[in-house]
């Protein structure tokens, strides 16, 4: 672990503009501060509330509002879609053929309309990206780096848990959603594991609701089916509302020859959030603390336009969140939801 681990997406040489389309919290919280901290170009904001994309844009200099999508479709420009992904097939067929196009996570509420998303990028002739931001992150680009050396050996354990209190109140939209703990959050933690260890066969799960809550689903446990050794686990909690002490935010990887502890310190005290942190130790070493040169939000916001720019103008050969390589993330949620509805294999009563 000598030389220093990746943390960053390579910025484009010659950025191209970004038309924002979605002008709520998160381009508020990530987008924007993202692109303005690596000098990215923003050409101008749509949203349907046309007060608030004035507003967006006054709090970040962007100089063009745009009334319609149509109008923001005639934009030469990457297009960043930012919006519910009820939205996204429609704003797909509203925008030039051969458009570069970012989606906001998920790619739909279930793998129907991420099916139909892809199908329309293929027809469309577009090259889109999902921003599963996480996998983008300083922590997990130095996690994936140190895999990739092989400072870990043979990975044996993956472990993401999370115990603490999530402020749903600052989602409402969620309400009415028949879906949301994988699809709107664990979905982060399903696509990391598939940058770092690849599709698992199959899957085991249960998501709960709590009482009092009008949320469908706030608490999960999966288990992720990998050939041996490798053991994967999920178990999120958001509902610890019991005082800082034990509450937790974490990935754990091990390995035959080393260790690895990550912080998600944005989901403790969310949205101001603590320090990311990554730990790493060799076997017979003792725990080093790992540098990292920014935070989920907004750094891990760069990765994905940087990728998707890089790849459209040929410097990148791979596009990470492709919209194929997207939907198998998405389909990877289905069979957790089909999994939590599937009867556990009975204990035998004599």
């Amino acid at each position: 672990m000598t030389a220093p681990l990746r943390q960053a997406w390579d910025h484009p040489a010659q950025p191209r503009p970004i038309v924002l389309i979605g002008t709520g919290g998160i381009a508020h919280d990530a987008h924007l501060p993202a692109y303005r901290k690596a000098d990215l170009p923003v050409y101008g904001v749509y949203d349907p509330d046309q007060d608030r994309a004035r507003a967006l844009a006054d709090a970040f200099g962007i100089g063009t509002v745009f009334p319609t999508l149509a109008d923001a479709a005639k934009a030469d420009a990457v297009f960043d879609v930012a919006a519910p992904p009820v939205a996204h097939l429609a704003i797909l067929e509203a925008l030039p053929r051969g458009a570069s196009v970012l989606l906001q996570k998920p790619m739909g509420l279930d793998l129907d309309a991420a099916r139909a998303i892809r199908n329309a990028v293929h027809a469309r002739g577009q090259t889109a990206a999902v921003n599963f931001q996480l996998r983008y992150s300083p922590m997990m680009l130095a996690l994936a780096d140190c895999l990739a050396r092989g400072d870990l050996g043979t990975l044996l354990e993956i472990e993401v848990h999370l115990n603490l209190a999530t402020p749903w109140h600052l989602f409402p939209h969620l309400i009415p959603n028949p879906r949301v703990e994988i699809v709107s959050h664990s979905i982060h933690y399903l696509d990391t594991i598939r940058a770092l260890a690849g599709n698992p066969s199959g899957v085991f799960a249960r998501s709960f609701g709590y009482p009092g809550s009008p949320l469908a689903d706030t608490r999960t446990t999966i288990l992720l089916d990998y050939p041996a050794p490798l053991r994967v686990t999920l178990s999120i909690n958001h509902h610890h509302d019991f005082a800082r002490q034990f509450q937790d935010a974490s990935f754990r990887l091990e390995g035959t020859e080393g260790a690895a502890l990550v912080k998600l310190g944005l989901l403790l005290d969310y949205p101001v959030g603590e320090p990311d942190e990554l730990w790493i130790v060799r076997r017979g070493s003792e725990w080093q603390q790992v540098p990292l040169q920014g935070r989920w939000f907004p750094d891990a916001f760069l990765g994905p336009m940087c990728n998707l720019q890089r790849f459209a103008s040929g410097e990148d050969t791979h596009l990470a969140t492709h919209v194929d390589d997207a939907w198998q993330t998405m389909a990877l949620v289905e069979a957790c939801y089909a999994a939590a509805r599937a009867s556990a294999f009975p204990i035998p009563q004599d």
